[in-house]
């Protein structure tokens, strides 16, 4: 269980990178151009509502004092009433953790359900055409731009082929699962590209390690050393590698729920940047910080249990 001690100081270790990104998120809201309260108020508002309004959501305080306050809200578990919305902002992020959430969990499924059976193909085809057709697509993958495959990915399925809807999260779980194909289908094609490519050296340099010529002397059959012992040893790098890129799942999903009007925590911190809601922007950012790093830390765990010998 010393392999696990890590589990008890990490936690203390990720408190002033949360601190910093507080600071940094801080900032650059307040780097937005605009005012708030005049976005609010529209363009009849006059200087004697806009002091009020900034008066009431502590926009007139010093820079400094604002974000004592910010911590101050956090530290209750609070993050500030939406400007926009007249509500508190821990509760208008609660109604929107659910499409969100339901959205990455898909995505990363059907990145695994694609980058695993390309990556097998490829690394048992090394330098054959299928291996070649294999990172072609990967790069490809990696190149296109989310919006613009969502774009391509409504135009087929949904204009002409008429099989998925446009736009939209449904009601019952089947209109759910329904609407929410196309946004992890283009989340999930750039993702398991990277995975691919991720996976497929692993796999390689797996097929070639002392464990596989061991079981292929002990006169295991090819695909069982495969599947048995190339494959868990190669998932630990690519487990990491999708720890880390899961910052760019999450503005990945402000994207795609922004083109598929998904109501989602990317779409309203898109709309809340827009309208200069700064308690939204706050709430949101530092959600996706908080969730990013649990992310990495339970990446820790399950890399450490796949793989004895690393030591954190």
């Amino acid at each position: 269980m010393h392999r696990y001690r890590f589990v008890l100081f990490r936690p203390l270790q990720l408190l002033p990178v949360l601190f910093g990104i507080s600071i940094i998120i801080f900032i650059l809201v307040r780097l937005i151009p605009g005012d708030p309260a005049r976005v609010l108020l529209g363009t009849r508002s006059t200087p004697t509502a806009i002091a009020r309004i900034r008066a009431q959501y502590g926009l007139d305080e010093p820079l400094w004092l604002q974000y004592f306050y910010f911590l101050e809200n956090l530290g209750q578990g609070e993050m500030g009433k939406s400007i926009l919305y007249k509500i508190d902002v821990l509760k208008l992020i609660a109604t929107r953790i659910e499409p969100t959430l339901t959205l990455v969990l898909a995505s990363v499924l059907l990145s695994i359900l694609i980058a695993v059976p390309m990556s097998a193909i490829a690394a048992r085809n090394n330098g054959r055409l299928a291996d070649h057709a294999v990172r072609i697509v990967s790069t490809l993958g990696i190149g296109l731009p989310p919006f613009w495959l969502a774009l391509m990915l409504i135009i087929l399925f949904s204009v002409r082929l008429g099989v998925l809807p446009v736009s939209g999260y449904g009601e019952t779980i089947g209109d759910k699962l329904a609407h929410l194909v196309l946004p992890s289908l283009t989340i999930a094609l750039s993702l398991s590209a990277v995975l691919t490519r991720s996976l497929r050296a692993a796999m390689i340099v797996a097929l070639k390690s002392d464990l596989a010529t061991a079981a292929r002397a002990r006169g295991m059959p090819e695909n069982v050393v495969f599947w048995r012992h190339v494959l868990p040893n190669s998932l630990v790098p690519t487990l990491n590698l999708l720890a880390v890129n899961i910052g760019w799942l999450i503005g990945g999903t402000v994207v795609v729920e922004t083109v598929f009007a998904i109501p989602g925590m990317g779409q309203l911190l898109v709309r809340a940047i827009f309208s200069r809601d700064y308690m939204v922007v706050q709430g949101v950012a530092m959600v996706f910080a908080c969730a990013t790093v649990l992310v990495n830390f339970l990446a820790d765990i399950v890399t450490v249990s796949l793989d004895p010998r690393i030591r954190l």
